[in-house]
């Protein structure tokens, strides 16, 4: 018997955005491997990929994920 039960249907109110498609579906119609979510809101899976590119933009400039020690210059 599986430890976890694979759920082909989506709860109601359920967005993903699916990466293959590129659109914001409701309920997980695609493996999870191809969608970002689950997301409260249609707008809010359709803006997926925005949302992404400004947290990797937070993430590249967040001074707690340099890799080099605090005082010595950068080798940029």
């Amino acid at each position: 018997m599986p430890l976890f039960k694979k759920r082909t249907v989506g709860k109601p109110g359920e967005w993903y955005y699916c990466l293959k498609h590129k659109k914001a579906e409701e309920g997980p119609e695609c493996p999870a491997k191809e969608r970002f979510g689950p997301y409260a809101s249609r707008q809010e899976a359709e803006h997926a990929m925005q949302t992404a590119r400004e947290r990797n933009l937070e993430w590249e400039n967040d001074p707690k994920w340099r890799d080099t020690p605090a005082g010595t210059p950068d080798d940029d």
